[in-house]
């Protein structure tokens, strides 16, 4: 039992160094075309912070553990929004800039009804949901470049701002970052999958909560780094971005890789608990973090608060079951 503790433990601080390189020499590529920081947030940096999910959901898929590859996500998309984001908003609440984020979320909320549907409905995530989950993945980065072009244009006869360090650094950190973000989403899946066996818990429940965690600490190292330095729009912009891109990117691969059931480990109430708790959760975090941000356009203590108390229950619930 020992030595998979400690392979876990270094997976995990695999993947927060190598998605802290990842996304240093992604935001300074980024810095240098001068594209808005909430965007760089919920596409570039998004995507580096995305990787653990990706490396151990693919991972899990293709050797069997469908469960692993689903509650990874999901528990991913709850514990960015309701744990990580939320620390953040309860620290220090700021304002937003609305414009750029409407389109994270739209895509968000449409690629998350299309995923319930598939769970509710079919209870089976076959290949050709895959290939439409990446697809939505597809468009929603080429409509994001789109839009960085138009701010890049927008920009031109400004001032040109300094940027620090080399390309050729930031390129390397970017290489180097994602070869030791798989190497730590290796170690993570294959001995949490070993821990949930030894002890018992069904392996949904490891996903969703303690797999979740280790995958997203990326996203919590950027939020907190961001949240020091002053720029809270990157830090929400990859949160939803990542959210978004647990859904389709993650989850996509995942399932073109390996199709793999709805988990069925628990029921409540004779209802599958994926389908009566954890999707229910997941949009009701979101809908709390994003609408009084799009409607308000600051963020507040009071919703900083409210998710943590969430997540402290979702977390409760699935070690009661």
């Amino acid at each position: 039992m020992l030595i998979p503790v400690l392979l876990f433990l270094v997976g995990v601080v695999l993947l927060i160094k190598g998605g802290d390189w990842f996304v240093d020499g992604a935001t300074g590529i980024a810095h240098r075309f001068h594209i808005p920081e909430i965007l760089i947030g919920a596409t570039i940096v998004s995507i580096g912070t995305t990787l653990p999910e990706v490396m151990v959901s693919a991972g899990a898929a293709l050797s069997g553990h469908g469960e692993i590859a689903y509650g990874n996500a999901i528990g991913s998309i709850i514990c960015n929004t309701s744990l990580i984001a939320a620390v953040t908003i309860a620290i220090r609440p700021s304002a937003v800039n609305r414009k750029p984020l409407v389109l994270p979320v739209v895509f968000f909320f449409v690629a998350a009804a299309f995923y319930s549907a598939v769970a509710y409905f079919t209870g089976n995530f076959s290949r050709t949901v895959g290939v439409v989950l990446v697809s939505i993945f597809v468009v929603y980065m080429v409509i994001s470049v789109i839009q960085a072009k138009k701010s890049l244009a927008e920009k031109k006869g400004e001032e040109e701002t300094e940027t620090s360090g080399s390309l050729w650094k930031e390129l390397i950190l970017l290489v180097v970052g994602a070869a030791v973000i798989a190497v730590g989403a290796d170690l993570l899946v294959d001995n949490g999958t070993l821990i949930a066996q030894m002890l018992g818990v069904p392996e949904t429940v490891i996903a969703l909560t303690f797999v979740a965690l280790g995958t997203s600490l990326p996203e919590f190292v950027t939020a907190i780094t961001s949240l020091i330095k002053g720029h809270s729009s990157l830090s929400l912009g990859n949160i939803i971005g990542a959210n978004l891109l647990n859904l389709v990117f993650v989850s996509g691969v995942s399932t073109v890789l390996s199709p793999f059931p709805v988990p069925n480990s628990s029921q409540i109430f004779g209802v599958n608990t994926s389908l009566a708790v954890d999707i229910p959760v997941m949009f009701l975090a979101m809908s709390i973090m994003v609408f009084p941000a799009l409607i308000r356009g600051k963020l507040s203590r009071t919703q900083g608060i409210l998710l943590l108390l969430i997540y402290a229950a979702f977390c409760v619930f699935q070690f009661a079951l």
